[in-house]
Parts: structure tokens; sequence; C-alpha cells
């Protein structure tokens, strides 16, 4: 398996990752009811936060933990919430990818979910 090489790379392992949130109905309500995320829009963007995070390229400007905090006054995001997010995402990098960046990915994201549950506490 080869490692996360490319925005390319990203694209696949997002588009897989939120199939699979979208696909459990333990927390998919938060981005189809309360969110109301637009895939296609949605995509690219959180592509583009990735990928400055993991390739050091890319254009991301939002303050992630700001659309954290306004998505949490509409529902509280729970403990169990940020367990099914990190299982999927760590499964979904597993099945694609491995290696420093592949590493580097769950990391920081395991990471970007402790700072946020304590911030959003």
């Amino acid at each position: 398996m080869k490692d996360i090489e490319s925005r390319e790379d990203l694209e696949l392992l997002m588009y897989t990752f939120y199939q699979k949130l979208l696909k459990d109905e333990d927390i998919n309500y938060i981005f189809t009811d309360i969110a109301k995320i637009d895939l296609e829009h949605h995509l690219p963007i959180i592509t583009d936060f990735w990928e400055q995070n993991i390739l050091n390229t890319g254009s991301y400007k939002n303050n992630v933990l700001q659309i954290h905090q306004d998505l949490n006054t509409k529902i509280k995001l729970s403990e169990e919430h940020f367990s099914i997010w990190l299982r999927y995402f760590d499964e979904t990098v597993d099945a694609f990818f491995s290696g420093e960046k592949a590493n580097n990915i769950k990391t920081r994201a395991l990471s970007i979910a402790t700072v946020m549950k304590i911030k959003l506490a």
C-alpha cells in the first residue's frame, strides 16, 4: 500500500470517509439534518484542510474550531460522536494508505478531536 502523496489521495480518502459517515445512523443526522452539508461543496473544503495539514500545500482559511463550536450550539457533540468519527477516519485511512503521512493524518485527527472535545465541553 502506498502513502498519502497528493490531493487526489486526500480526495479519495475524504469521499470514502464521508460515504461511511453518512450511512451510520448514529452520526449521519449531524451532517444531513443539523449542519445540512452539501457534500459536493464540503468535500473540496475539507480536502483543502487536510492538504494544508498533511501535504503543507493548499489554501484552507476557515477556523475549524469555530465551525464546530457553532455546530455544537445546535447539537451537543458527544464523546460517542467523536469516537465514531475517529473510528471511520482511521479505518478509511488504513484501507487505502500506509506510511508516514498516513500515520500523521490519523495522529492529527486524534489531536484535533481531542482539542475540540476539550474546547466544546
